[in-house]
């Protein structure tokens, strides 16, 4: 998907190829709605405290959001280029259209689709129907983690909470509803069970 950012914003599309990627790395990476990922400020990014402050939620609660390592190294190279192009003014928009306009939801959307096809990301079987969505980069980043603290042995009855109010959920059933099951997160929690009951067996 990042690699094939440049096709998808050629020299018709308005948005250049390293505003696409980082809004991508946002999605995935914060486990951001695309909607809050749009209405990020200059002041809302803090590098050195590595967070990102996000307003205007669903629930219209305001949430700091820490970034990991990567996220963060790829948001202030990011931060150097897009200063030396658009307003650096603290309310100034994070994303931007070449003209320094705020990113649209419809463009970014177009944008998604066409890089989805160049990169041959599809569900087989559905033709145009129930393909991947933008909206679903924030999901894959939410079973990702889940799929590490799994194989790290972690106490997922502890971290669920922790993980949802990152979210932005107002309860863990949005959480547990949200992470659906893949065949990978299937397999991370049938390994931790035989676990347990290969300890349970011999205690």
């Amino acid at each position: 998907m990042l690699d094939v950012a440049p096709a998808a914003c050629g020299p018709c599309v308005p948005l250049d190829a390293y505003v696409l990627r980082t809004l991508i790395l946002l999605l995935y990476g914060a486990c951001l709605r695309h909607g809050e990922a749009l209405r990020l400020t200059i002041k809302d990014v803090n590098l050195e405290q590595s967070i990102l402050c996000i307003r205007e939620t669903k629930f219209y609660k305001t949430r700091l959001v820490p970034m990991g390592k990567h996220l963060n190294t790829a948001l202030r190279e990011y931060m150097q280029r897009r200063n030396l192009q658009f307003a650096t003014e603290p309310d100034a928009p994070l994303l931007c259209f070449r003209d320094g306009r705020p990113l649209s939801q419809s463009a970014v959307r177009s944008a998604f689709r066409r890089q989805r096809a160049l990169a041959n990301v599809q569900c087989a079987g559905y033709g145009g129907h129930q393909q991947p969505r933008l909206h679903d980069l924030r999901h894959t980043g939410a079973v990702h983690r889940l799929i590490a603290w799994y194989r790290s042995g972690a106490d997922l009855q502890r971290l669920l909470p922790q993980l949802a109010t990152y979210l932005g959920h107002i309860d863990l059933v949005s959480t547990q509803r949200y992470l659906t099951l893949t065949p990978e997160l299937l397999h991370e929690a049938s390994t931790r069970f035989e676990s347990y009951a290969m300890e349970t067996h011999h205690d």
